[in-house]
């Protein structure tokens, strides 16, 4: 009897035209798109986050209560950021040139702030040299590394005042860059030459979330060895370190780094904490109760700090928390003092200590639109916000500043601290290698993943049921939690009334739509062979999708990325959906809960291995990004799911650790797991699935191409290969016996 059916299946799946069943037309169950759903779940979740910490703000009175408050959220930022690992003894400093210039010094330095990771700087100093000197670390802005000429400028104007100043390259920008796209030369096409140290943050802090670490955890960590080298240097004034961040993106590790590090006595981090560039003004009178405090996510990831609106640490949070040490509150452009409802917190924080005299202001003038000069546009501190870190810092710490004669800007060759002997190694291959000795832990994927168990019962919205055929096709839209429904489809073969079916539940990125559309000859085959199918758009995809594009700056990674700030993952939230759907179709009289099978599927193409793939991140026509969704959920879900039978994925990801293999990375931010390298990788995700069946086809890389069925054979189950049966066959079989 099986093998009739399953003959019959095999011959309906290799038909030339699709089903009739599966031509339906009309695949939508709710009334109209809904690509707003996620991101308005998401919005309505920072909203409820900025509601309870200004409750919680606004019920304390005391500096203890202040104290308390902070170093929890303190507490958490730190463990957010990464693994403690011990400080190296010997940063291994060597000094590449030396510059001279009218009354200062200009070392180029390279030092080794953790184990193979190089960090490249100019340390400006005066000549000669003083006691007790100041030293004051700038960190430049995500426009341009350390050889622009404001930070030259900073750096000439204070060695000449007797401070050393450190400027040293962040963590993928200008020496320590992680792509080859060094000129105009670098690639056949026009592109923004200037703008890819930027847009590869995005790539460099996905492959760090990858094995529990931050882009911001790396670069706090870098200014603390900064730190420390400084300490290190005869004359340096121990009391007197200072931290100021640009305008953009510098601000964000400058404040981090302040409320980590408590050798830094004053810090100026420019546009985080408060109103940015883009807010509104003037800021309304009811700023304090409807500010954003937490934002929101987006691709950069050194603001929309993983965790940050589900444990605490807003970003006002961390600007304030080093109190009583002295803060410059730094804006680019026009500052509406008396509305910003941070400036308030932040002097009602420092009244606690009674100083406010420890805390000031720098501000520049004009709208992010404007034109200069009527707006203070700058790269990463202008001459225009520099006044107030001026007054503040002539009066705390009695430095001196003239902006006057200032020699001639030097070139970034002149800057340059690299040598032929002297390379840095790209944060992608130390990724790989702190990921290598980690052991399988099945238990740790559900920390990772968030809370995957769905929130009580689900609630059908509608139902509407349609005869094809001989066969069925109910239309259900079930809300499996306030404010996200799950639509979908499920399609029933003829059936005697007290019969139950077995049941396969397919799973894409592209949601019922794709699969009608791709898989329709097989989903016939599936009926024809007397099994159930159930094709769900999880939140997201499908009906729900915000958009066509899981691209950096996709409205997918943005929700990603909120999703993060929460102390979720859109991932996990997916698998919760589905064993939210699996919990509505095992109370069904019609269906067998224990005769079920996941199927997740990617029809997205894969590049072929002659593609280019090293691309500026800012041109169209990049590679195609894999669509891992599908398998991933099906994987996840049959890992929570015990009942589940069988798991069937095609087109998914090989693993994580290929996301580590090259500076590029095509795979969408809404697949990734932050930490999952420390749990082990997917294939040991399969292996805990055994002894259920597992069947895999055409698994994808980081870059999106096909791996060979061969090296596939190093990180998954054997069984997962060895089978004759086509996918429909294989299927059935696993659902069908008893």
């Amino acid at each position: 009897m099986l093998h009739s059916i399953l003959l019959a299946a095999l011959f309906l799946a290799q038909a030339d035209d699709p089903p009739a069943l599966l031509r339906e037309p009309d695949a939508w169950v709710l009334p109209a798109a809904q690509p707003a759903m996620i991101s308005r779940d998401a919005s309505a979740r920072i909203k409820l986050a900025n509601r309870r910490e200004s409750e919680a703000w606004g019920k304390i009175t005391t500096r203890a209560e202040w104290e308390q408050y902070r170093d929890v959220r303190i507490r958490a930022l730190r463990e957010s950021l990464g693994a403690d690992e011990p400080v190296p003894k010997d940063l291994k400093i060597r000094v590449t040139k030396t510059l001279e210039g009218p009354g200062h010094r200009i070392e180029n330095l390279v030092f080794e702030s953790r184990p193979g990771l190089l960090v490249t700087a100019n340390l400006y100093s005066p000549i000669p040299e003083r006691k007790a000197m100041p030293g004051i670390l700038i960190i430049h802005s995500h426009h341009n590394p350390k050889t622009q000429g404001e930070l030259q400028d900073m750096g000439v104007m204070w060695a000449r005042q007797g401070c050393l100043v450190l400027v040293m390259d962040q963590v993928g920008h200008g020496e320590r860059r992680q792509h080859p796209f060094v000129d105009a030369s670098s690639y056949p096409g026009k592109y923004a030459v200037t703008r890819q140290d930027y847009a590869f943050r995005y790539v460099t802090g996905l492959q760090l979330q990858l094995i529990g670490e931050s882009l911001t955890g790396w670069m706090a960590w870098d200014l603390m060895r900064g730190v420390d080298l400084l300490l290190a240097r005869p004359g340096i004034d121990p009391k007197r370190i200072l931290l100021l961040g640009s305008v953009a993106g510098g601000g964000d590790p400058c404040a981090v780094t302040a409320a980590l590090d408590p050798r830094i006595a004053a810090a100026a981090p420019f546009n985080f904490g408060g109103p940015q560039p883009e807010t509104v003004y003037p800021i309304p009178d009811h700023a304090e109760i409807t500010f954003n405090y937490a934002g929101g996510g987006s691709w950069e990831s050194t603001r929309n700090l993983r965790l940050s609106a589900g444990e605490g640490f807003l970003p006002w949070v961390i600007v304030g928390s080093p109190a009583p040490r002295r803060l410059i509150y730094g804006h680019e452009f026009t500052w509406d003092r008396e509305h910003d409802p941070v400036w308030k917190r932040l002097e009602k924080i420092y009244g606690f200590y009674d100083a406010a005299g420890n805390l000031s202001s720098a501000t520049g003038h004009g709208f992010l639109r404007g034109k200069p000069p009527e707006a203070s546009h700058c790269n990463n501190i202008g001459p225009a916000q520099r006044k107030g870190i001026h007054a503040a810092l002539k009066e705390w710490f009695g430095i001196e500043a003239s902006e006057t004669d200032l020699p001639e800007r030097r070139t970034a060759v002149d800057l340059s601290c690299l040598t032929p002997d002297l390379q840095p190694r790209l944060v992608h291959d130390l990724a790989r290698e702190r990921a290598a000795a980690v052991r399988p832990d099945a238990k740790a994927w559900a920390r990772l993943l968030g809370d995957t168990a769905p929130v009580g019962d689900p609630k059908i919205l509608s139902s509407e049921l349609r005869k094809a055929g001989e066969s069925t096709v109910e239309k259900i839209a079930l809300e499996v939690e306030p404010g996200i429904t799950v639509p979908l489809l499920l399609f029933l073969p003829p059936h005697a009334p007290d019969a139950k079916l077995p049941l396969v539940v397919g799973l894409a990125q592209g949601g019922k739509q794709a699969f009608l559309k791709s898989g329709s000859k097989e989903l016939e085959a599936l009926l024809k062979g007397g099994a159930a199918v159930c094709l769900p758009d999880l939140r997201g995809t499908g009906e729900t999708r915000p958009g066509d594009s899981l691209e950096r700056r996709s409205e997918s990674t943005d929700v990603a990325s909120t999703e993060l700030m929460l102390g979720r993952t859109l991932l996990g939230l997916r698998v919760r959906d589905l064993r939210a759907v699996l919990r509505t179709l095992r109370a069904r009289p019609d269906l067998d809960p224990k005769r079920m099978a996941l199927w997740g599927d990617s029809f997205a193409p894969a590049n072929p291995p002659e593609r280019r793939f090293e691309m500026p991140l800012d041109l169209g026509g990049l590679p195609d990004p894999a669509q891992p969704m599908g398998g991933l959920v099906a994987l996840f879900g049959a890992l929570f799911e015990e009942e589940i039978r069988a798991v069937f994925v095609r087109g998914g990801l090989v693993g994580y650790r290929s996301i580590l293999d090259s500076p590029f990375c095509y795979v969408p931010y809404d697949a990734i797991i932050p930490g999952a390298l420390t749990a082990g990788d997917l294939g040991d995700v399969a292996a805990a699935l055994a002894p259920r069946s597992l069947r895999i086809e055409e698994l994808v890389d980081g870059l999106n191409r096909r791996v060979p069925p061969e090296a596939l054979k190093k990180t998954w189950p054997p069984a997962a290969l060895a089978t004759d049966d086509k996918p429909v066959e294989w299927l059935l079989k696993a659902v069908s016996a008893r």
